[in-house]
């Protein structure tokens, strides 16, 4: 096979050399040693954003991925790789098949996230059998979405909805945990859904609370109990 013939791909478009294998053998990744603070956004901008995906397909397919990773906590990775037969609807579940370190797991979605899925899936179930995020038009519909492609399209609707701060895939999964926690729900359940190895790495994700709301709890703390005849004797 000549290198021309490499480089297209199965709808015939030239592919770019980028997407080979081996091309990436040797150069470190542009983001490498690079940390990122939590800094997840808020219910407005999530929602924001969601608004700015427009009518289509391709819109509804981009709210579709938004719910997945906000409200189940999925990794981008884990959420592109789902089944349209992953989700279980009935008992509010996504199976993970294949999560970080190849660990197979169930997690919960809520009800609302479930009923913000329907069009989408709607439109999915006119598509080839696969992937549940698929290419959506051309000869290769039905086929994975790749990553790339969706970064790039949720940075973008992201620009249109005048969210002025980083807006990447895993800072909705950062949202969801954070949720999770003022909501009340105990750190290892919390664990468990995101898929964590331990309560340490699970802490972290919780570090984009905010701090104003750290000292307005340990501020509203009652004061200590001690009892009647404990003060009387100091007061002697």
């Amino acid at each position: 096979m000549c290198p021309t013939e490499r480089l297209l791909d199965a709808a015939g478009h030239r592919r770019s050399p980028v997407t080979m294998p081996g091309y990436h053998q040797g150069r470190p990744p542009k983001n490498k040693g690079l940390r990122f603070p939590a800094d997840p956004p808020t219910v407005e901008e999530i929602v924001a954003v969601m608004s700015a995906t427009g009518n289509g397909a391709d819109g509804a397919r981009l709210r579709a991925l938004i719910i997945v990773l906000w409200r189940a906590g999925l990794r981008i990775s884990e959420a592109l790789d789902l089944a349209e037969t992953d989700l279980d609807r009935s008992r509010g579940a996504v199976v993970v098949r294949a999560g970080k370190g190849g660990r197979r797991r169930e997690v919960g979605m809520d009800r609302w996230a479930w009923g913000q899925l329907t069009s989408y899936l709607e439109i999915r179930a006119t598509l080839p059998v696969g992937a549940l995020f698929c290419v959506i038009h051309g000869p290769t519909a039905g086929r994975r979405w790749e990553a790339s492609a969706a970064r790039k399209q949720l940075r973008r609707t992201a620009e249109m909805a005048g969210v002025r701060r980083r807006f990447a895939p895993h800072q909705l999964r950062h949202a969801h945990a954070v949720e999770l926690a003022h909501e009340g729900v105990p750190l290892v359940v919390i664990q468990r859904q995101l898929g964590h190895c331990n309560l340490g790495v699970t802490s972290i994700y919780l570090q984009g609370i905010d701090s104003s709301e750290i000292i307005e709890t340990v501020h509203s703390r009652p004061a200590p109990v001690i009892s009647a005849t404990s003060g009387l004797r100091a007061a002697r």
